[in-house]
């Protein structure tokens, strides 16, 4: 419970930082005063004011915000005053990335942290089409593969590559296939049927690849880590995209702060390693819902500047701030609902 508690709040408060950290600098640069950098939601809790900003911590902590003049947001407040400092005096194209930054921050994040792991660790790619796992209790272990076997061929197509190998298991979900592979020069032959995934419609037999490790250098890394993050944003995408559509349940799809905190100290038990690539996938995580076009979050704030940006002027001050209550109050039951869902899950 204690490793939980504690990866969670490195997790959590890492990629809030973050995040508030990409609103505040850019907001800096185009010469926007910023009242208050909060670590949580209002109310305020505790905090100290240097120079014109507040730096503080508030009492709900699923979230945090960057106060900036002349902006109404999670504060509520409503006074624009027309000052060139304030957020609505600049031009629409500086106050679009101000917005937009926070969720850069988290996605630049994760493309750093993917990107240092394997400069450290190297990048793995598989040796042909040896096996290098055979998990249990799946078909492949029922025919009597093993680690350390070259398969040579599936439904008498030579496969030289893991992705060869792959690309014809994935595609006879349910379908028996001819397998033949390699044991200390002995050709060994059986006959599989790959077991249908019905989230992805593809086929497994239950066999990894052999991976072998290159160093690399720091930018090639660094692209291998852009590389991870876009496909694991199209994952996420995906998967959101199901729930929105309803082919997927949102009770299984969300998961909050206990599933997080959870699913944190159990990367954490398996290292340091571990933990820092959960980070970075959770990172990917709110720097897409958070570009997401809903009241409070990042994305409906910029749905207020596309309107204005069609009709020449601002929405009213009124109807942004009855918007922006009706978020928050949206937010907040969305929030309490995630966190029941979540004890179900766990019970």
């Amino acid at each position: 419970m204690l490793t939980a508690i504690i990866s969670f709040i490195f997790v959590l408060g890492l990629l809030i930082f973050v995040h508030e950290l990409g609103h505040f600098v850019t907001a800096k640069m185009v010469g926007i005063r910023v009242e208050r950098f909060s670590l949580g939601f209002p109310p305020r809790m505790i905090g100290k004011k240097v120079g014109e900003t507040d730096y503080c911590l508030s009492w709900l902590p699923l979230g945090g915000y960057v106060k900036m003049s002349g902006m109404i947001d999670e504060s509520m407040d409503a006074s624009i005053k027309g000052e060139p400092w304030e957020f609505q005096s600049k031009p629409i194209w500086q106050r679009v990335i101000v917005i937009s930054a926070g969720s850069f921050m988290n996605i630049l994040t994760a493309v750093v942290i993917y990107g240092i792991v394997v400069y450290i660790n190297g990048i793995g790619e598989s040796v042909g089409s040896t096996v290098g796992e055979v998990l249990s209790g799946k078909p492949a272990e029922a025919i009597g593969l093993q680690t350390g076997d070259i398969i040579t061929s599936v439904n008498q197509r030579p496969v030289d590559t893991w992705e060869e190998l792959t690309e014809v298991i994935h595609s006879h979900p349910g379908v028996e296939l001819e397998i033949k592979w390699l044991r200390e020069g002995e050709e060994i032959s059986s006959r599989v049927t790959p077991e249908l995934q019905p989230e992805s419609k593809i086929g497994l037999i239950g066999i990894g690849a052999k991976i072998q490790y290159r160093d690399v250098g720091l930018l090639e890394a660094l692209g291998y880590g852009f590389s991870i993050s876009y496909r694991f944003l199209k994952l996420i995408g995906a998967s959101l995209e199901l729930v929105i559509s309803g082919q997927e349940s949102i009770k299984d799809a969300l998961g909050g702060p206990i599933i997080i905190a959870k699913m944190a100290g159990e990367t954490a038990k398996r290292g340091l390693q571990s933990l820092f690539e959960f980070t970075a996938f959770i990172s990917l995580n709110l720097g897409l819902l958070n570009i997401m076009p809903f009241p409070v979050l990042d994305g409906g704030h910029l749905v207020f500047l596309g309107i204005e940006g069609i009709r020449r002027k601002p929405l009213s001050i009124k109807t942004r701030l009855w918007v922006q209550k009706i978020g928050m109050a949206l937010l907040l039951a969305l929030m309490v609902f995630i966190i029941i869902n979540d004890i179900r899950r766990i019970l």
